[in-house]
């Protein structure tokens, strides 16, 4: 990409596409293009083909979704599924029937099976059943990268993919019905702390890991690969797990919060591991930067500054 390509970043105000923005504008990219949802209804076709005729975007970051947390994904997959699959199906075609020069489609790892040997490579897409509470999330977003692939296949698009692990960081969604668990978690410790709760309930035993990655990690990735890499879609994480006992003291920590932790052991924990093989994108000199400790102080302040 040069400095001066008109560079569509759809999903601005989110987490990832906040973070690709605020990194672009930061390397003196200067003909950075972006609408609001109220701007441009993505999940509408005809609003889309529209925007695309006027605007003629060379490169598209295509960033937005509709997301949120387990119990969200749970209980509206017929919105999780729809939503998704008309957002990206409307902008991947309009891309290649306006002939954008290269479109690069954020996933997510939960596109892999429930269930797979440690780490996950990319080839164990549809190895075995998903994970049931966010399968319509799963579902769309190995649409969106299968129509990827079927459109550099059959029309020659330079259309990509990645699939990052669980992000975290500035913009963040907050809200405890929709948001996924280091923002539920910082603001669950911000709560207890300033309303004096003496202990706060976690679920489980806290042995389950999880890998994490700061989203400022990711815009980085995303940028590397979209002015370098027309292959495959590629895992981005940071290659390591925190146990959920660990990151609950460190968001402690962070929080300032001083009661106690009390682990509801009758609540299950969940997959036990579920980290992801980047020796891809390691390979192509990408690394993370941003440990947990200082990815979770960025992201607090961040909250404190915005709530």
């Amino acid at each position: 990409m040069n400095k001066t390509d008109k560079i569509y970043i759809a999903g601005h105000k989110g987490l990832v596409g906040s973070s690709i923005h605020r990194l672009l504008t930061k390397l003196g990219y200067t003909n950075l293009l972006v609408k609001t949802r109220n701007e441009l209804d993505l999940t509408n076709q005809s609003a889309v083909d529209t925007f695309f005729q006027a605007e003629k975007p060379d490169y598209i970051f295509l960033a937005a979704a509709k997301v949120g947390g387990i119990n969200y994904n749970k209980t509206n997959p017929a919105n999780f599924v729809y939503d998704n699959l008309m957002i990206q199906t409307n902008v991947i075609h309009a891309s290649y029937i306006h002939k954008v020069k290269k479109l690069l489609f954020l996933g997510s790892s939960c596109i892999y099976p429930k269930e797979n040997p440690l780490p996950i490579n990319e080839n164990r897409l549809l190895c075995a059943a998903l994970e049931p509470t966010n399968e319509a999330y799963a579902l769309a977003k190995i649409a969106g990268l299968k129509m990827c692939e079927y459109y550099k296949k059959q029309y020659g698009c330079n259309f990509i993919s990645v699939m990052p692990c669980n992000l975290y960081g500035p913009n963040d969604c907050f809200d405890l019905e929709k948001s996924h668990v280091i923002s539920a978690l910082l603001k669950k410790f911000d709560i207890a702390k300033n309303n004096n709760l003496q202990e706060i309930v976690m679920w489980g035993t806290g042995a389950a890991k999880r890998e994490f990655l700061y989203v400022d990690d990711l815009a980085e990735a995303v940028l590397l690969l979209m002015n370098t890499y027309n292959d495959d879609f590629v895992n981005i994480g940071s290659g390591t797990e925190i146990s959920m006992g660990e990151l609950y003291q460190i968001v402690s920590n962070t929080v300032k919060y001083s009661g106690k932790l009390v682990f509801d052991t009758s609540k299950p924990d969940g997959t036990i591991s579920k980290v992801m093989d980047i020796n891809k994108i390691l390979n192509l000199g990408w690394k993370p930067k941003t440990d947990i400790e200082t990815g979770l102080q960025l992201t607090y302040e961040w909250y404190l500054n915005n709530k």
